[in-house]
């Protein structure tokens, strides 16, 4: 079997015909016409959460399908916007929060919020790439773990986003090497652990980045000699909206931590 970094090239070097393969599947292609057949008929709140099937799709679309059943807490994030600089949605460390509810703006559009292309087309885009990826992982974590970081790292704009995202805190765990009790230590002792050893800016740079991937996906396969196997990958390490398996009191300790501060 491919090697991760192997595998992570394969799929990247023509990153284009990867998403059209995944968005031309049958299951992809089924839920996306269904999708865009019935957005633009929901005029509100309501309409949205109510339709179990359009919902849960664009909760997938912005990797927050672990918590399409909370949707108590999601009508809380709709409902106060992003307009307010104190709104539920903006105060949340999980910055798809905010993308999601930007995205599905009902508090600043009203019934109109679903004729933009970010919640129609743009949508469609995040659930492809989001199906690609999970695909990915099937048969690697390591590569999964690789595309992720390459898709989010560019909109990282301090340690306390990496911090903020299990996956990405992964990603930096391997990659720098991280000590493995850190998550021990104080949030702002551990920011600036990664900060000593990554410098944020260097995130936007392809060249950089991918020497960061890079090195990840070595340390990855040394660490994990079975990834280049095919085995089965949890979705919550990337999809829930902090570190998976703890619990309700820390997810809401660390849902008050701003990200980029």
């Amino acid at each position: 079997m491919l090697t991760t970094i192997a595998s992570y090239r394969l799929l990247t070097q023509d990153v284009e015909r990867s998403l059209s393969n995944t968005r031309s599947s049958p299951a992809v292609q089924r839920e996306s016409d269904y999708y865009l057949a019935n957005i633009e008929k929901v005029k509100s709140i309501d309409d949205f959460l109510g339709d179990n099937r359009l919902f849960n799709y664009a909760m997938e679309a912005f990797g927050l399908e672990e918590m399409s059943y909370a949707k108590a807490f999601m009508r809380k994030a709709l409902e106060g916007g992003i307009d307010e600089r104190n709104s539920f949605a903006n105060g949340l460390a999980d910055v798809r929060y905010r993308e999601f509810v930007e995205t599905f703006n009902f508090a600043r559009y009203g019934e109109t919020a679903t004729i933009f292309e970010r919640a129609r087309s743009g949508t469609v885009d995040r659930f492809v790439r989001q199906t690609f990826e999970i695909e990915a992982g099937n048969q690697n974590q390591g590569v999964r773990l690789a595309l992720y970081f390459q898709r989010k790292a560019p909109t990282i704009s301090s340690a306390f986003g990496i911090l903020a995202d299990r996956a990405l805190l992964e990603v930096a765990e391997v990659a720098l090497g991280l000590p493995g009790n850190m998550s021990n230590l104080d949030i702002d002792r551990q920011a600036k652990i990664i900060s000593d050893r990554l410098d944020i800016d260097d995130l936007k740079d392809p060249r950089k980045l991918e020497k960061l991937i890079e090195g990840f996906t070595a340390r990855w396969d040394v660490s994990n000699p079975s990834s280049t196997t095919s085995i089965a990958v949890p979705n919550a390490i990337l999809s829930s909206p902090t570190i998976a398996g703890v619990g309700i009191d820390i997810l809401a300790s660390l849902q008050n931590l701003k990200i980029g501060g």
